[in-house]
């Protein structure tokens, strides 16, 4: 079955907590005391389960006095292995499975409870671990002393590099504290302990914090935060820590609302800037070294574009490392990032942060950038509907190249936004849904490959913030999949049959991303190799008589979804799907023009714009093939595609504007716009 956290087992032990044997946890933990009574529970949960691979969660509560380290340790019954592990250090092997504290979480007071978690890998049973032993002492739900006092203990982070590798995998907070006119201004409601936690339990071992501070600054010259601001995100940020995650705050929004205007008004600009961070480093400046500092999001200046806005992001980028490093405490040695113009990929973007970097001459600094994907194929515009070539190529070069001027150097970096730009769940899909699936899975992979921490850009779009549960399960599972291993896939996750047409064979070719393919099933049924399909080298063929059973009464839309399953990862999801040409109806309107429209099983795969003479329509005038969700936005359960305004308002007075819609079916239809004054009318041809 596929890997869906609807699949949950749970097993609840009594342990004690006791000190290791020596040979066992030699430097590995605090002291303790040799008369502490230790004790503990053990809460083991198969979260997600599919052939060959599971996820599990556990949590330790300690029952005793307070631990200083810790070790725990279980026997696999039926050859389970450990294939990746958070929140703790996985240091066994064969069917011994140990997982050992790291710095932040070495400490468990009386009554509190630690977590991690890791994926596996399985075959034949998956029988859940019947004892486990803490610190070398059998879990038989008493209490008692340790046998032997363990000393030496765990290291804080000596380099950036150590540190932002545990912050991995990580998500930002979006759209909330960054939010103009409140916290729950933009739609999100107030983030809670839940929240964090939540986080927490599905792998999570960072949040980035984005903070927009300008609405709660008071006037020059001494731009006061309001105390209140100040406390709301000092109360996030310790429950992340209390929750073992750490935190990244910075400056948000405000890089575009006033940052922006350092070369036109340097003077208070620049005053204003180091005030905020003055007031947030003396605020902050005794927390724990799990906080980190990021200078701004983003930073851009008001006609300064490419190499002459460097020198004013060095400038920004300086004052705040000065500013934070001068103000004491643990501030002295903090981990701060700093970013790129534009948090840019571009070499000519890298270089000067790298001599600025190299300049300081300090080994808790890392370097930020963000990255969307290839901009027409994430937004689908000028003809880049799928994550082919080009796109798979802009992605490797971004990513080599930031590695080799930094991660080669010792600098460590961390991909602070990342995702697809309008990706959302209400509407309309902006990249078609398993072309995102693969754009997602090669980053993940290639951010692992180049050792960088990646922060997904979360504002509610993946994480139900009300519900507290994901929108999207299945996307959820490949994302976290990721983090420790590929996921194979096809050349395209769907198969469109015409309902009156006759059904053949149809060939995909496998993506195996180094895996080995293990099969085709419809549900729990495998299909059989030979009858309902064949393969040949990297070609899949699925065999008429298949289609034709799966296809069903083939009603409009989709009739089956086949996995594709592989030897790791998540299984790839196949949808055969019956469909006729759409037919769209003739409308008027005024500012902009809703067509009515039978999709017919059918969706839109890029939309073209031409005038009479052949020359471009719309607001992209350079390409004919217009954005998704600027020039052409369908509503598939409503049954209309919108014209927008930003569309028409593009658009020459009095000549008619031939659209082309370009279905992924593979028909194309054509359709009229013509706008003359204040009205705007559609003719379908």
């Amino acid at each position: 079955m596929s890997p869906t956290t609807d699949h949950r087992r749970r097993l609840r032990l009594g342990v004690i907590a006791g000190a290791a044997v020596a040979a066992m946890t030699a430097g590995l933990f605090g002291a303790v005391s040799a008369q502490a009574a230790q004790g503990c529970q053990v809460d083991y949960e198969v979260t997600g389960e599919w052939p060959g691979g599971f996820i599990a969660a556990v949590e330790v509560t300690n029952l005793g006095d307070p631990v200083d380290g810790w070790s725990l340790e279980w026997t696999w019954p039926d050859g389970q292995r450990v294939t990746n592990m958070w929140n703790a250090e996985h240091t066994g092997s064969g069917e011994t499975a140990t997982a050992e504290s790291r710095g932040y979480n070495k400490k468990v007071a009386t009554g509190d409870t630690t977590a991690f978690g890791f994926t596996g890998s399985w075959s034949g049973e998956n029988t859940d671990p019947t004892e486990f032993r803490l610190n070398g002492r059998l879990c038989d739900g008493t209490t008692g002393e340790p046998t032997e006092t363990p000393t030496g203990g765990p290291q804080e982070w000596d380099n950036a590099m150590d540190q932002v590798a545990d912050m991995e995998p990580s998500t930002n907070i979006g759209n909330t504290l960054d939010a103009l006119g409140g916290e729950t201004a933009w739609g999100n409601p107030m983030i809670t302990e839940e929240l964090l936690q939540t986080y927490k339990a599905e792998g999570y071992n960072s949040i980035r914090l984005p903070v927009t501070w300008d609405e709660f600054t008071g006037p020059a010259p001494d731009y006061t935060i309001a105390p209140e601001r100040m406390e709301r995100v000092a109360q996030v940020v310790d429950w992340a820590l209390e929750n073992d995650l750490q935190v990244m705050i910075n400056l948000h929004h405000d890089s575009w609302m006033w940052l922006d205007e350092l070369p036109n008004d340097h003077d208070n600009v620049l005053a204003k800037f180091e005030s905020m961070w003055t007031q947030i480093a003396e605020r902050f400046k005794d927390y724990p070294d799990a906080l980190s500092f990021e200078s701004n999001n983003e930073p851009q200046f008001v006609g300064k574009e490419g190499d002459a806005g460097d020198p004013y992001n060095e400038e920004l980028n300086r004052a705040f490392y000065d500013i934070v490093r001068a103000s004491g405490g643990n501030n002295t040695d903090r981990l701060l990032v700093l970013p790129t113009l534009n948090t840019n990929a571009a070499q000519e973007r890298l270089d000067p942060l790298k001599a600025m970097i190299d300049s300081l001459n300090d080994d808790m600094v890392a370097a930020t950038i963000h990255y969307y994907g290839f901009w027409p194929f994430s937004v689908n515009v000028a003809g880049f509907p799928t994550y082919e070539e080009q796109s798979q190529a802009d992605l490797a070069g971004s990513f080599q190249r930031t590695h080799d001027t930094f991660v080669a150097n010792g600098i460590p970096v961390i991909v602070g936004e990342w995702a697809i730009l309008n990706y959302g769940v209400t509407g309309p899909e902006v990249v078609e849904y398993g072309e995102m699936l693969k754009f997602f899975e090669d980053l993940q992979f290639q951010a692992r490959e180049y050792h960088f921490t990646t922060m997904i850009w979360d504002a509610i779009q993946f994480l139900n913030r009300n519900t507290l549960e994901w929108h999207d399960q299945y996307l959820q599972d490949r994302i976290s999949s990721s983090w420790t291993t590929r996921s194979g896939a096809t050349s395209f996750d769907r198969i469109y049959l015409e309902k009156a047409g006759t059904i053949g064979d149809v060939s995909q070719t496998l993506d195996l991303n180094g895996l080995e393919f293990e099969g085709l099933w419809d549900g729990d049924t495998q299909l059989v190799e030979g009858t309902d399909y064949t393969l040949s080298g990297d070609t899949l063929t699925f065999k008429a008589a298949a289609l034709t059973r799966l296809a069903g009464d083939r009603a409009y839309g989709t009739n089956a979804t086949i996995e594709a399953r592989f030897s790791a990862g998540v299984p790839w999801r196949i949808n055969i799907i019956t469909f006729d040409q759409a037919v769209l109806s003739d409308a008027t309107g005024t500012t902009s023009l809703t067509i009515p429209t039978q999709f017919n099983g059918d969706r839109i795969e890029q939309m073209e714009a031409h005038y009479a003479d052949g020359s471009n329509a719309g607001p992209a005038e350079w390409t004919p093939y217009q954005e998704s969700n600027v020039s052409w936005l369908p509503n598939y359960s409503g049954g209309t595609i919108t014209v927008p305004a930003s569309f028409v308002n593009a658009i020459r007075d009095g000549e008619p504007v031939t659209i082309t819609y370009h279905f992924w079916g593979g028909d194309s239809v054509d359709y009229t716009v013509t706008k003359n004054g204040s009205t705007v009318t559609g003719t379908a041809s």
